[in-house]
């Protein structure tokens, strides 16, 4: 009975361990909604996603709904997220800035992977609902979590 108790509570934590090959880039196809994680010779794993609320283009400025495109990093994880988990993207960079202030706004910020919408407040019903970021489930943030590292090189591509 004790075993079980442990086997148990082991399944209920979100943070999973990953011993399998290092993730050494991640890419992104937004047409066809898919988050591609790479090893050094292989794809290692692929998800389905959904992204902002206007996918369409490339994130230009705060609200705008998109999601961002071109290369970026891995630069922040947050354990604590408000969707389950969440691994954070080095958007914007300087010519995303630049770009923005020439406009005389602002090009947003705080890009994530994170987990699945919340029941009751976020659309459940709509597979592109966030404001410009990269939304799988639970679980599958789970596994990102685990397996990408911070400095892992990601590109979104249109």
């Amino acid at each position: 009975m004790g075993g079980l108790a442990a086997f148990l509570s082991g399944c209920a934590s979100k943070f999973r361990s990953y011993g399998g090959p290092e993730v050494t880039r991640v890419r992104l196809y937004k047409g066809q909604r898919l988050l591609v994680l790479d090893g050094a010779d292989r794809v290692l794993q692929t998800y389905p996603v959904g992204l902002g609320f206007a996918p369409e283009g490339h994130k230009q400025f705060e609200g705008d709904g998109r999601t961002p495109e071109g290369a970026y990093v891995v630069d922040k994880r947050n354990p604590e997220s408000t969707y389950h988990l969440s691994v954070g993207i080095s958007y914007p960079n300087e010519a995303d800035i630049a770009f923005a202030e020439a406009q005389g706004l602002s090009p947003g910020g705080d890009i994530f992977i994170h987990g699945g919408p919340r029941p009751g407040i976020d659309p459940t019903d709509v597979r592109d609902w966030t404001a410009g970021c990269i939304a799988v489930t639970d679980r599958q943030i789970e596994d990102i979590y685990a397996m990408v590292k911070d400095g892992t090189p990601i590109d979104i591509y249109a």
